[in-house]
Protein backbone atom coordinates (compact mmCIF):
# COMPACT_ATOMS: atom_id res chain seq x y z
CA UNK A 1 0.00 0.00 0.00
CA UNK A 2 2.98 2.48 0.58
CA UNK A 3 4.31 1.97 -2.52
CA UNK A 4 0.93 2.24 -3.96
CA UNK A 5 0.80 5.94 -2.29
CA UNK A 6 4.43 6.63 -3.74
CA UNK A 7 2.88 6.06 -7.38
CA UNK A 8 0.24 8.18 -6.41
CA UNK A 9 2.56 11.07 -5.75
CA UNK A 10 5.11 10.45 -8.88
CA UNK A 11 1.93 10.61 -11.17
CA UNK A 12 0.65 13.67 -9.56
CA UNK A 13 4.32 15.16 -10.21
CA UNK A 14 4.27 14.24 -13.72
CA UNK A 15 0.95 15.39 -14.45
CA UNK A 16 2.37 19.00 -14.42
CA UNK A 17 2.58 19.88 -10.63
CA UNK A 18 6.24 20.95 -10.59
CA UNK A 19 6.28 23.40 -7.73
CA UNK A 20 5.91 20.59 -5.47
CA UNK A 21 8.84 19.60 -3.57
CA UNK A 22 9.12 15.73 -2.03
CA UNK A 23 11.01 15.79 1.02
CA UNK A 24 12.96 12.93 1.38
CA UNK A 25 16.51 11.59 2.60
CA UNK A 26 18.52 14.13 0.88
CA UNK A 27 20.58 16.52 2.66
CA UNK A 28 18.29 19.66 3.48
CA UNK A 29 19.86 22.39 1.23
CA UNK A 30 19.16 20.21 -1.82
CA UNK A 31 15.49 21.05 -0.98
CA UNK A 32 16.12 24.47 0.11
CA UNK A 33 18.21 25.19 -3.72
CA UNK A 34 14.86 23.46 -5.03
CA UNK A 35 12.68 25.75 -3.09
CA UNK A 36 14.39 28.88 -4.42
CA UNK A 37 14.83 27.82 -7.92
CA UNK A 38 11.12 27.03 -8.53
CA UNK A 39 10.92 30.95 -7.63
CA UNK A 40 13.31 32.96 -8.94
CA UNK A 41 13.89 30.56 -12.44
CA UNK A 42 10.63 28.85 -12.84
CA UNK A 43 8.93 32.03 -11.57
CA UNK A 44 6.39 29.76 -10.00
CA UNK A 45 3.77 32.15 -8.05
CA UNK A 46 3.97 28.87 -5.63
CA UNK A 47 5.98 26.03 -4.33
CA UNK A 48 4.20 23.27 -2.19
CA UNK A 49 6.70 21.18 0.16
CA UNK A 50 5.00 18.17 0.47
CA UNK A 51 6.39 15.61 3.20
CA UNK A 52 5.16 12.16 5.41
CA UNK A 53 6.18 10.79 8.31
CA UNK A 54 9.98 11.10 10.03
CA UNK A 55 10.44 14.05 7.19
CA UNK A 56 7.85 16.76 8.25
CA UNK A 57 10.29 18.03 10.86
CA UNK A 58 12.53 18.39 7.75
CA UNK A 59 9.78 20.09 5.29
CA UNK A 60 9.21 22.52 7.79
CA UNK A 61 13.13 23.68 8.21
CA UNK A 62 13.22 23.25 4.48
CA UNK A 63 9.75 26.01 4.64
CA UNK A 64 11.62 28.44 6.99
CA UNK A 65 15.16 28.58 5.90
CA UNK A 66 13.38 29.12 2.16
CA UNK A 67 11.30 32.26 3.15
CA UNK A 68 14.52 33.75 5.19
CA UNK A 69 16.73 33.24 1.79
CA UNK A 70 14.16 34.79 -0.26
CA UNK A 71 12.84 37.85 1.54
CA UNK A 72 15.42 39.89 -0.12
CA UNK A 73 15.21 39.08 -3.77
CA UNK A 74 10.91 37.70 -3.44
CA UNK A 75 8.73 38.11 -0.32
CA UNK A 76 7.13 34.67 0.03
CA UNK A 77 5.02 33.96 3.06
CA UNK A 78 3.58 30.72 4.06
CA UNK A 79 -0.16 31.01 2.65
CA UNK A 80 -1.29 27.18 3.86
CA UNK A 81 -0.31 24.12 5.26
CA UNK A 82 -2.19 21.00 4.82
CA UNK A 83 -2.14 17.95 7.08
CA UNK A 84 -3.63 14.54 7.03
CA UNK A 85 -2.75 10.71 7.14
CA UNK A 86 -2.20 7.99 4.99
CA UNK A 87 -3.19 4.50 6.11
CA UNK A 88 -1.56 1.74 4.30
CA UNK A 89 -0.93 -2.31 5.47
CA UNK A 90 2.92 -3.46 6.26
CA UNK A 91 3.71 -7.21 7.28
CA UNK A 92 0.00 -7.82 7.76
CA UNK A 93 -0.64 -4.56 9.99
CA UNK A 94 -2.62 -1.43 9.57
CA UNK A 95 -0.38 2.17 9.58
CA UNK A 96 -0.66 5.33 9.80
CA UNK A 97 1.54 7.94 8.49
CA UNK A 98 1.23 11.57 9.23
CA UNK A 99 1.18 13.65 5.94
CA UNK A 100 1.83 17.70 5.82
CA UNK A 101 1.76 19.90 2.88
CA UNK A 102 3.31 23.54 3.26
CA UNK A 103 2.25 26.34 0.75
CA UNK A 104 4.84 29.06 0.04
CA UNK A 105 3.93 31.81 -2.26
CA UNK A 106 4.63 35.38 -2.80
Amino acid sequence: MEQKANENLQKENRSGNDNIVFIGNKPLVNYIRGVIMQFLKKEASEVVIRSRGKFISKAVDVAEVSRRSLDDKKPVKIKAINIGSESFEAEGKRTNISTMDIVLGS
